[in-house]
């Protein structure tokens, strides 16, 4: 397994690979629901890449950039047995050098749910991806159904900018007691990490009640809502029922559709999600 940290190493390294290439973009400390993402490319592509980068423009100015967790040898660790042939990590001054301007956004698909409260986090989050894809040049790259609307709105860039990569969205993947695997899991402290399993047990119950035959949208809205009150260290920032591609809020569910939700339990802000249809 090749590292490398410069635009040009990456160039050079890049010709080397032979076949079908997959990227797994990722910031770093990774968990399970990585290696999945992984362990799916190499079953998928003939090579490999991983990009470990803390990209420090999706961080808004009240999120701490300075204390995302981060251990790069543990991550190497982790991903070499897994046969990925290259990993790229890049430094933020690689990425954006001085006097750096441009930027890549989505527009109406940004604005609701995460973008209602991150307000500047997509503009971030495409314009680094459309840089990785650039750098990288992939036949697929591969997200996690857990950031749902980032996996929309990576779409709708690839589609809009014509990008020749497929997009793989994988499946979240769960603690035993279903909560979504996540980086961020490990600021829960104390009797934050049990009362955090109530995001799962708010979508299990939306969920349960449309394969019941449930489709009025703000019914199920009421049955996320009531769960989460039930957990005193849970506090919603957003519950939705949307439509799958567009995030627009439904009043019925005829197709497929996302629950989703942001709850912040204790200080750690958690998300989680549920396709519907």
């Amino acid at each position: 397994m090749k590292t490398v940290s410069t635009l040009f190493d990456l160039g050079a390294a890049r010709l080397s690979l032979n076949g079908m290439v997959g990227l797994v973009p990722t910031m770093g400390f990774l968990h399970e629901g990585h290696l999945s993402l992984i362990r799916r490319a190499k079953l998928e592509c003939d090579s490999v890449v991983v990009s470990i980068f803390i990209n420090p423009t999706q961080f808004g100015a009240n999120e701490d950039l300075s204390k995302y967790p981060r251990d790069l040898a543990r991550d190497l660790s982790l991903i070499e047995p897994l046969g990925v042939d290259l990993v790229w990590n890049p430094t933020a001054e690689e990425m954006y050098p001085a006097g750096y301007q441009t930027w890549v956004e989505v527009d109406a698909l940004t604005r609701p749910l995460e973008g209602s409260i991150r307000t500047s986090h997509f503009k971030g989050v495409t314009t680094v991806v459309a840089k990785l894809f650039n750098a990288v040049q992939p036949h697929k790259a591969y997200f996690g159904q857990k950031d749902a609307q980032q996996a929309a709105v990576i779409r709708q860039m690839t589609r809009d900018l014509n990008f020749p990569i497929e997009i793989i969205v994988c499946p979240t993947t769960r603690e035993a007691d279903g909560l979504a695997m996540s980086s961020r899991n490990k600021y829960l402290e104390g009797a934050d990490r049990p009362a955090a399993t109530v995001l799962f047990r708010a979508l299990s119950g939306a969920k349960s009640a449309y394969e019941s035959g449930e489709r009025n949208a703000e019914k199920l809205r009421i049955i996320m809502k009531d769960t989460l009150a039930s957990e005193p260290h849970a506090q919603p920032q957003y519950i939705s029922c949307a439509d799958y591609d567009t995030l627009e809020e439904l009043e019925v569910v005829s197709g497929k559709a996302l629950l989703s939700m942001a709850v912040l339990v204790g200080k750690t802000r958690l998300i989680d999600n549920f396709v519907l249809g």
